[in-house]
C-alpha cells in the first residue's frame, strides 16, 4: 500500500461535516483547523480500529471495494483524519474510514499514516 504525503483537499471538508455531527459547527471547525496543521503520525490498522470502537465494514460496501481497487493498481491513498475524544475513551476517524477498512481486510498489523488531534 502506498500513501500521499498528504490528506486530499477533499478530506477536511468531509471531516468538518462529520464532525459536526459530533460537535457543534464552531467546534468541528477548530479541529480540522487542528488537523490542517497537525503532523503525519503513523499507527497500525487494527490499534486504529481498537481505539475507534468501530465495527468493520465488510468488502461488499461500494467505498470499501473502490478503495482496494485502488489498493490493487497501486494507487496512492489519502492518510487518515483522526481525533482523539479523550472524554469517552475512544478515537473518532473524522476522514478516512473506509480506507481503513480497506486496508484492515488486506493487512491488520499495516502502518497507516494519519493526521491525529
Amino acid at each position: 500500500m502506498s500513501w500521499l504525503n498528504e490528506p486530499e483537499d477533499q478530506d477536511y471538508p468531509a471531516a468538518a461535516s462529520y464532525l459536526s455531527l459530533l460537535h457543534s459547527p464552531k467546534k468541528a471547525a477548530k479541529l480540522v483547523a487542528a488537523l490542517r496543521t497537525a503532523p503525519l503520525s503513523k499507527f497500525k490498522a487494527k490499534d486504529i480500529f481498537r481505539a475507534s470502537q468501530l465495527s468493520l465494514v465488510g468488502i461488499s460496501t461500494s467505498h470499501v471495494e473502490k478503495d482496494l481497487k485502488r489498493i490493487k493498481a497501486k494507487t496512492k491513498l489519502s492518510p487518515l483524519l483522526l481525533v482523539r475524544d479523550e472524554g469517552n475513551s475512544k478515537l473518532i476517524i473524522a476522514d478516512g474510514y473506509h480506507r481503513l477498512c480497506a486496508v484492515y481486510g488486506i493487512e491488520q498489523d499495516a502502518w497507516i499514516p494519519c493526521k491525529i488531534v
